[in-house]
């Protein structure tokens, strides 16, 4: 984006201006993020739950309960040291990370465990 600016500040000099770009996130775009946090919580905590049976031998069932306990977003940081900055004076780069959305998610989940299932010899 940046080079095509420059670019187009070159070949039509000062008869065209320029605006710096304009970040935000569509609704629709915050809330799949926030689907997509609980969807990756709820498969972490299947996988934990998977290897914890693993080891003491036994078996995950289904889930028989799945709550979402949390959900926490916030929009990226700028360093402190870069605050006192006018936001004009940020690189694209910086504007970018600062409205980057992250989000989080805090799921409860209890699982079936069953015992280790006997497969049976036929003679």
């Amino acid at each position: 984006m940046q080079n095509m600016c420059n670019f187009l500040v070159e070949k039509l000099d000062s008869s065209v201006v320029i605006s710096q770009p304009q970040f935000y996130h569509t609704p629709g775009s915050v809330e799949n993020l926030r689907r997509q946090a609980c969807l990756v919580a709820v498969e972490n905590a299947w996988r934990k739950a998977q290897e914890v049976c693993n080891l003491v031998g036994q078996t995950l069932g289904k889930p028989l309960l799945i709550k979402e306990e949390e959900t926490k977003e916030w929009e990226g940081q700028i360093d402190d040291h870069q605050s006192s900055k006018l936001s004009s004076s940020l690189t694209v780069q910086q504007k970018i990370r600062s409205a980057t959305i992250h989000a989080a998610s805090k799921v409860f989940i209890t699982f079936e465990v069953k015992g280790k299932e006997k497969k049976k010899k036929h003679l």
